[in-house]
């Protein structure tokens, strides 16, 4: 089978049921001949292991009893081994493959089907890119469908060249359309783990409402204000104009309204695990909004956010003036803020994540390392590179390659 006069590289492949002890002894037996291991790599699927070793295959272990004792610690331990000869040739091409450009492709939804994995698979292949290996985030998803996770996820490593990377997110985003579930797609590189500075917008991000929104149904100007909202979010209108025009509806509001608003103000699915998570790993949090900093400065000290930037609502004798005394937290300027932040804390923008539902939170989005449309309406997520939208904010955590168990969710 193999011949005993040229050098090359032996792949070792042992599968079975896996067992305390199967890669030591295994190991032990090839440190007799002072193997050197080119490659390892081992995954555990419900207790079915599948472990591989690349290494040296010299003439001195081609006439040892190397493979005979391999053979029969294998069967002892009663799993199974197999041995393929590669040449020097191909061994030196996949080396020379590690020059490729690597891709994580995050799969994500409520439940993932072996149809969701066969679509995206199916499109990251014919984009000429080679599936390396998946793993999953989420925590194991028991049998029965009453137990089961509100979450699941898996990462796809990729290589490859990927020359049309922009036709391969409009692909996933086509099958983010067809089911229900989210598809992030981002280079494997040095600032994905490293990012350390996280931004979001507010209204419709950190919080489930818009609260110009709820200001207005108790100004009586509920109806008009929530369609010009929702016209400006989509990038219909200018946001400053719209924005004084809204908050001039408010002329007269009492401050009591505000302290009715804020104090029944929703945080958004999965938010305080997030921001609890992020702070625990050492990230700096942001909230640049188009929205109050009287509800901004409460989730500041809620969530113990470090920095905040929203619009100041002016009071004078107790009632809203309808007035904006500053200047107006719009799109370029969130941009330019979260850039500010980012020099402050000296960090590179490949190191920042933004997220954001609006059209006016795509500039920053689109600056940031990481920018997130999350349940962004459809203008807002065809432009933005990443959006979530069948999960709460907690999946954010899963773009950053956490797992369940590292956020404390078992």
């Amino acid at each position: 089978m193999f011949s005993p006069q040229e050098p090359g590289v032996l792949l070792i492949h042992i599968t079975g049921q896996d067992r305390i002890g199967v890669t030591h002894a295994l190991t032990e037996i090839l440190a007799r001949s002072e193997v050197r291991i080119l490659d390892i790599g081992q995954a555990v699927i419900h207790d079915a292991l599948a472990l591989g070793l690349l290494v040296e295959w010299t003439p001195e272990m081609k006439a040892s009893p190397l493979l005979s004792d391999l053979l029969l610690k294998a069967h002892g331990l009663g799993v199974q081994i197999r041995f393929t000869e590669v040449s020097g040739q191909d061994y030196q091409s996949w080396v020379a493959g590690q020059s490729k450009l690597r891709f994580l492709i995050t799969l994500l939804g409520r439940s993932i089907t072996a149809a969701h994995l066969a679509a995206v698979s199916g499109v990251v292949s014919g984009a000429g890119l080679n599936i390396d290996r998946i793993d999953r985030l989420s925590a194991r998803t028991p049998l029965c469908p009453a137990e089961a996770p509100s979450r699941v996820c898996v990462e796809l490593a990729a290589s490859g060249e990927a020359a049309q990377e922009d036709a391969l997110r409009a692909e996933l985003l086509r099958l983010t359309e067809e089911h229900e579930i989210d598809i992030a797609f981002q280079h494997d590189n040095v600032y994905r783990r490293s990012r350390r500075l996280v931004a979001f917008d507010m209204d419709s991000t950190l919080i489930r409402t818009e609260v110009i929104d709820e200001l207005a149904q108790i100004a009586g100007a509920g109806e008009q204000v929530r369609k010009i909202t929702e016209s400006a979010m989509r990038g219909e209108l200018d946001f400053p104009a719209s924005f004084r025009k809204r908050v001039s509806l408010l002329r007269g509001l009492p401050v009591s309204a505000l302290d009715q608003v804020r104090a029944r103000v929703p945080l958004m699915d999965g938010a305080e695990r997030l921001i609890t998570t992020l702070r625990r790993l050492g990230y700096k949090t942001a909230i640049l909004s188009g929205g109050f900093t009287f509800v901004g400065r409460e989730l500041q000290r809620r969530l113990g956010i470090d920095y905040l930037h929203a619009n100041e609502l002016e009071i004078r004798g107790g009632f809203v003036t309808g007035e904006v005394p500053s200047e107006i937290v719009d799109g370029p300027r969130k941009a330019a803020l979260l850039q500010r932040i980012a020099a402050s804390e000296n960090l590179r923008l490949e190191q920042v994540i933004a997220v954001g539902d609006g059209a006016n939170d795509l500039p920053m989005l689109r600056i940031a390392g990481l920018g997130i449309a999350f349940r962004a309406k459809p203008v807002v997520r065809r432009s933005a590179r990443q959006s979530i939208s069948t999960l709460g904010l907690d999946g954010i955590l899963y773009l950053l390659g956490v797992r369940d168990r590292e956020a404390g969710v078992f």
